[in-house]
């Protein structure tokens, strides 16, 4: 097949090398950045991977160049530039591509899913999400790991299934794309709580009930925008929350560690050098959960210490302590 990957950071980077070398598709590789894009043509290495990237991967600034006559387009660009990735290939691309977003979170102003995003800019193209519990770093090295494709057509999940279905890469179907956009996108959330809980030594049974209270809220906000409930028992839900709130590759892990510290948020954007989506879905998913009346604890907390200047310690302390009530009440 003919894949185009929109996006050269560590993801997008990642899925290029997978599709090309062991899927053995033609790929190119899109870097918004001139310079960039030059110098990874060159080196073929990302620094974030510590892989070289096949030499067959043509890695292009030039947007006509990376997606003409491209069956797939891959969107690997953070979740704040997908409104204008989209922008910039709509009049290049073949009508009939099918477009995969592989980004996770919600768009700021609008508080839309990234697959609504798309379909503004893209009404008429086939549309699949790709998520799962997966650390590019991992997938770069071959490491095994399992995805879900999300898509209304049941067709077009099946295609992204046999794109991206190589070995020690597995990848499930599902039509629920709203549960699996929003599983993407809160995980992150609750892995800056959880982040900030180890950071203050609270310890392991601490961790283990801010993962299960932050899948039950994201549950909430899913199934009130029309998720199917066991999408949050899935890949997209908790297999994407437990990886990124326990593994040490994770951004938004690492955000809430800095900030038990006692770092300033700018400081630790700087250092970190990657978008950490959690921070700005934070509040965007506060003021979804407003306007629907869904109770979200965590996130809320979250937001108030990222964006408020609430002490983390505080937060978390505040959290733990919150009145008892029946589990499955909010």
């Amino acid at each position: 097949m003919r894949v185009a990957v929109l996006g050269a950071g560590a993801w997008g980077s990642a899925l290029a090398a997978l599709l090309s070398e062991t899927g053995g598709h033609d790929v190119s590789l899109w870097e918004v950045d001139d310079l960039l894009a030059e110098r990874l043509a060159k080196q073929r290495d990302n620094p974030y991977l510590g892989i070289r990237l096949p030499d067959e991967v043509d890695i292009t600034s030039d947007m006509a160049r990376a997606v003409r006559d491209r069956e797939f387009i891959v969107l690997a660009t953070p979740s704040e530039h997908i409104r204008s990735t989209c922008r910039i290939f709509s009049s290049v691309v073949s009508p009939t591509a099918t477009l995969i977003c592989t980004a996770k979170g919600l768009e700021a102003k609008t508080g839309l899913t990234l697959d609504r995003v798309i379909s503004q800019i893209c009404p008429d193209h086939p549309l699949a999400l790709l998520s799962g519990p997966t650390f590019a770093k991992e997938v770069a090295m071959g490491l095994p790991a399992a995805v879900v494709a999300a898509s209304a057509s049941e067709a077009t999940a099946a295609d992204v299934q046999h794109l991206f279905g190589v070995a020690r890469f597995r990848v499930y179907t599902t039509d629920d794309v709203v549960g699996v956009a929003l599983g993407g996108a809160l995980k992150n959330v609750v892995a800056i709580a959880v982040g900030v809980s180890d950071g203050l030594g609270f310890g392991g049974n601490a961790r283990a009930a801010l993962i299960t209270r932050g899948l039950s809220e994201m549950g909430r906000l899913a199934v009130r925008l029309g998720a199917h409930p066991m999408t949050m028992a899935g890949l997209a839900g908790l297999g994407d929350l437990v990886l990124t709130c326990t593994g040490d590759l994770s951004r938004n892990r690492q955000v809430g560690l800095a900030l038990a510290r006692g770092e300033k948020l700018p400081d630790i954007m700087r250092r970190l050098a990657q978008v950490a989506e959690g921070v700005g879905t934070s509040r965007t998913a506060v003021a979804l959960a407003g306007e629907l009346d869904v109770s979200m604890p965590i996130t809320s907390y979250v937001s108030a210490v990222l964006h408020d200047g609430k002490s983390a310690r505080e937060a978390v302390a505040q959290l733990l302590s919150r009145d008892s009530r029946a589990e499955r009440d909010p």
